[in-house]
């Protein structure tokens, strides 16, 4: 383990996580509501190294089948005990080598799943897919936009049995009446491979002393840490009233260090903190994206965008804190 590191910048970390708003009920709320599976541990059928075949339609909203296809791995681990996992995905087809990134989030309020993916030569997050699983099947939507046209996206997990399943993604352009295939993918489990872990060495490896390589700005961070945080309870309003927390915080390294993943774990006097910061780098604008989720909200935040410089990075976002608009820094 790391020496101790005081890690006082997670105050603005924790101050970014907004509360969800309470709405008032109203005289048709007030029969009891007719319980929700919790669902949880759905995707538990998930983790583990999976070799994957995937069949990707070039322009699936023209009519024409034209599509290319690839080979590859899937790994996919839990966090927090299975409420959310992420999954690396890595393929080779006739473009070259291709990476992808999916997080999924379970909304304990909600019971519902949230899922978010990035690829490392975009290094956008798309717009989340959100949705439940039902009859053992898992079905998550979107609105997004393809070639300037607002569509529908159809995420479906089928087929799923102890070592394979199935994945399909889908468009739809006129309100989910009928949908194309865009993306499919089958997965059979890789019996032979190690079980899923992350490597947290070769820091700085591609990194010179003269030449500063933005996509390893994150490679010192690598690791477990010992964690000393203190948490402004109310902010904006004047308030001093600060509270001290210790813990631990375990990052891991992704796409060989182009992301990471912190998950960050903490108590103290006013209780317990659990999140994960997921960061990663956007080739095209040379800068960092950093995102925030804790377990009870169930999805991700808004993205802090920034970049280092002379040993010192600043993400900012703007945010609504009680219903005012707000700057927020995140420094390190």
């Amino acid at each position: 383990m790391k020496a101790c590191v005081s890690v006082s910048i997670l105050i603005v970390l924790l101050l970014s996580i907004s509360p969800h708003s309470a709405r008032a009920a109203g005289p048709d709320q007030t029969k009891a509501n007719t319980p929700q599976r919790d669902g949880q541990h759905d995707f538990d059928f998930a983790f583990g190294v999976w070799k994957t075949h995937i069949k990707r339609f070039l322009d699936p909203l023209s009519g024409s089948n034209k599509s290319i296809e690839l080979n590859g791995t899937k790994t996919t681990r839990p966090i927090w005990g299975g409420r959310a996992h992420w999954e690396e995905i890595e393929a080779d087809g006739p473009n070259g080598h291709w990476q992808g990134m999916t997080l999924l989030l379970y909304n304990p309020e909600a019971h519902q799943w949230r899922q978010s993916f990035i690829n490392s030569k975009i290094g956008e997050l798309t717009p989340p897919l959100v949705g439940a699983f039902k009859d053992g099947r898992g079905e998550l939507f979107a609105q997004d936009t393809l070639n300037g046209r607002s569509i529908l996206v159809r995420a479906v997990w089928s087929d799923i049995k102890p070592d394979s399943h199935r994945y399909e993604e889908s468009y739809s352009t006129d309100g989910g009446k009928t949908w194309v295939p865009a993306f499919i993918a089958n997965l059979t489990r890789d019996k032979s491979a190690p079980a899923a872990s992350t490597p947290t060495t070769d820091t700085h490896a591609n990194q010179t002393a003269n030449a500063r390589d933005e996509a390893h700005d994150f490679d010192f961070d690598f690791g477990t840490w010992k964690t000393h945080s203190s948490r402004l309870l109310h902010a904006l309003t004047g308030s001093n009233d600060w509270v001290e927390m210790d813990g631990v915080t375990v990052v891991k390294k992704l796409w060989g260090g182009k992301a990471n993943l912190a998950e960050y774990k903490a108590k103290g006097p006013a209780g317990q903190v659990e999140l994960i910061a997921l960061r990663w780098y956007n080739p095209t604008t040379h800068q960092w994206n950093i995102d925030f989720a804790t377990p009870k909200g169930g999805a991700l935040g808004i993205p802090g965008v920034g970049e280092f410089k002379n040993g010192r990075g600043d993400f900012y976002d703007q945010e609504s804190i009680n219903g005012k608009t707000i700057l927020v820094r995140f420094s390190i």
